[in-house]
This record gives C-alpha cells, structure tokens and sequence, in this order.
C-alpha cells in the first residue's frame, strides 16, 4: 500500500469520525494482511497538517487523538449553522472548574475554603454529568472526602493535549470577575485582616446551574487558539469549531 492512500484514508477516517481518534486507532484501520510502515501513519499526518495550510479547517492533536477543527478566522461565519440558545455558565461554575484543572486532585471543601462560599451541589453534579471533572480518590483525613479532577473530554472540549497547555495563573489574574473569589495573591495575615463574615452560598446560581446538564456548549472562551468543542457540540465555546460532516 502506497503513503498517497495511506494518507488519503487516514483524512476519511479523521473526517468521518465524530471524536477525536488516536495513533493506536488509526493504525488499526490496517489490516495486519496489509502491513504499512511505523511511521506511515505519522507521515499522513504530518501532511494533512500542512495541506490546512491554507484551508478553512485545521488537523490539530488533542488529549484523545486527533480531529479537524474549523480554523478561528472562519469560525464567525460557520457558527451560525448552529442557532441554539447557548448555555450561560455562572462565575460559581467557572471558578470551581478552574480550580479543579489548576489544582487538582482538590475536595470540594478546599474549593469552598478558597473561594469562601458552599459550593452548591448542581456545580459538580453538572460538571460529572458533562464529563469534564471526575472522583480519583479520596483525601486521606477524617470523611475521606473526594478528591476531583479532569478528564481527557475537558482537555478535548478546550482543545488541550496536555494539562501543562492551561494558560498560567498571572494571565487569569488579569480576569477583573475572578479577583473578589479568587485571591491569587497572597493572603492578608490573620492578625490584621478584617473578621471574616459568614460563608454565602451559590444557591441563588442554582436555576441556571441546572441548565448546565442540558448538552448545550459553553459560550466559555480558551485561551488556547484551537480550542474548541467537539463536532457533536452544537455551540461553540472557543475561537474554533470542530469539523462538521
């Protein structure tokens, strides 16, 4: 079997997957009667890489394989395929996932000491049921509480390979929302701080929280510049869109 085929099944496969496919998937697509060289595969890549160059859609490797993308300088365009209402999500909600990816493995009452409010339950329930965040353990303290971390779908949906491609703290500081729960400065001494006033609650967030378990996207941008959620999203929620049949 010739690199030109190998290279033109491996764009069918990409294109007519609706996830992410990795290298141990896409060398599976050849039979072991019809062996192809290692580094086939990554030869074809490699080239339909380059041949987006000037295309409207990008080959672009994420925590679960690889995928097309909808480039972000067409992105405007291209979204208005899909007119669903876009589901809002709540300062409550983003700063609880971003503690989770910055901090993790992280219990739910370390999230509520750092951001001093109770975390309200629809938060988390909607963030498992999404496939963002999951259980890997629990705390070795008295309550073996939970501790909380993201998946490979989080990575994917943000269009992230890896953990360490989350933008650095410094930048999230410049996020004026974040700053009144979030402190990443360091913190007031207790001795001259003022006295601390009773934890609030983000029961008042609960309504629209439930709504975060629809399929809906997140309106959410990532840093990241191909990042972006999964063709079977309908909104998107970053600068690109992934490739839709």
């Amino acid at each position: 079997m010739d690199q030109p085929l190998i290279t033109r099944i491996i764009e069918a496969a990409l294109l007519a997957s609706h996830q992410p496919l990795s290298l141990v998937q896409l060398k599976g697509l050849f039979p072991l009667d019809e062996p192809i060289p290692d580094n086939a595969v990554d030869i074809a890549l490699l080239a339909l890489q380059e041949a987006c160059a000037d295309r409207g859609v990008a080959l672009v490797e994420v925590a679960s394989g690889w995928r097309y993308q909808i480039k972000a300088d067409v992105h405007p365009w291209v979204a208005r395929l899909w007119s669903e209402r876009q589901t809002k999500y709540t300062r409550a909600t983003l700063e609880t996932l971003a503690l989770i990816a910055y901090r993790q493995p992280i219990t739910r009452g370390e999230i509520e000491q750092i951001r001093g409010v109770t975390v309200n339950s629809n938060i988390i329930k909607a963030l498992e049921e999404r496939d963002w965040i999951r259980v890997v353990g629990h705390r070795d303290v008295p309550g073996k509480p939970e501790l909380l971390a993201t998946t490979k779908t989080f990575l994917d949906y943000f269009g992230l390979k890896r953990l360490d491609e989350l933008p650095p703290l410094s930048e999230l500081r410049d996020i004026g929302e974040l700053e009144p729960q979030l402190p990443f400065e360091p913190a007031v001494p207790a001795s001259i701080a003022e006295p601390a006033a009773e934890p609030a609650t983000d029961a008042e967030d609960s309504n629209i929280e439930a709504e975060l378990i629809a399929d809906a996207a997140s309106d959410t941008p990532s840093d990241n510049p191909d990042s972006t959620p999964t063709r079977d999203d309908a909104n998107p929620a970053s600068s690109e869109h992934t490739h839709e049949q």
